[in-house]
């Protein structure tokens, strides 16, 4: 498969504190890979990073082999890549459409003057983003919620529309930051059965998760930091029998 993602040699350092250290890592397209490890493994670090929300202190990430370096998160995001985050980030002042819409903006090209005047490619385009929004509604299994508050959601559904508002910017590339945290087994279920269904439409996914059922069932890569370095690569069924992971998480050392 093609690369999609590539790390190399990517560190991170807070003053005297190395977040992640020299880490190689490549997600191909079409693939769903997960990063694993122990609280402050350096997992949403790594994907602030990959995302240009922080910058390196050293190596390099190139998406679709365009170096990242020096970009901005809202210049990454314009090369096909969108993000959730571990803690969900709605505007809680709009409606659950209304939410997904914003996501739009990343593809969007009429502007201020064409809007303040009406102009027919400005139309054009709201009924794009509207019928986009529709689709990632019921993508998702919330169209029927469309015009309620979005603050009024049950949690496990504002998981939802937060992946939904990703999808709407069209990326090639969905991180998502502990997404089945805080859900029921049936949610964490229908939150895979979604994963699948745009993994197999041509989605590439990179996901952290404590959730490790949910990982190994989804995942055909995993990736496992311990301490900002990576210690293991490999598909569900190698990483759940590899001697360095069992010793990460139960804290005893590796025969």
């Amino acid at each position: 498969m093609a690369t999609l993602i590539e790390s190399i040699g990517v560190t991170k350092s807070f003053g005297g504190l190395t977040a992640v250290s020299r880490v190689d890592m490549i997600v191909s397209r079409g693939q769903t890979k997960a990063l694993i490890g122990p609280n402050g493994a350096g997992k949403s670090t790594l994907l602030n990073l990959l995302t240009g929300m922080m910058p390196m202190s050293s190596g390099d990430i190139r998406i679709n082999g365009c170096s990242i370096v020096g970009r901005s998160c809202y210049e990454v995001a314009e090369l096909g890549v969108a993000r959730t985050f571990q803690n969900v980030q709605l505007f809680q002042n709009m409606s659950v459409i209304e939410n997904v819409m914003v996501g739009c903006h990343s593809w969007t090209k009429t502007g201020l003057f064409s809007g303040a005047l009406r102009l027919l490619g400005h139309w054009r385009e709201e009924r794009d983003i509207y019928a986009e929004a529709v689709e990632r509604l019921e993508q998702v299994g919330l169209m029927q919620e469309a015009d309620a508050d979005a603050s009024g959601l049950p949690f496990g559904k504002q998981r939802m529309l937060e992946i939904a508002r990703a999808l709407a910017s069209r990326p090639n590339l969905l991180l998502l930051d502990e997404p089945a945290s805080g859900l029921s087994t049936r949610e964490t279920a229908e939150l895979a059965d979604l994963l699948r269904a745009i993994v197999a439409d041509g989605m590439t996914v990179l996901l952290v998760d404590h959730d490790m059922q949910f990982v190994m069932d989804i995942s055909d890569e995993v990736v496992v930091l311990d301490q900002g370095v990576k210690i293991a690569e490999g598909t569900p069924n190698d990483i759940q029998n590899d001697p360095r992971v069992i010793a990460a998480y139960l804290g005893i050392e590796a025969g």
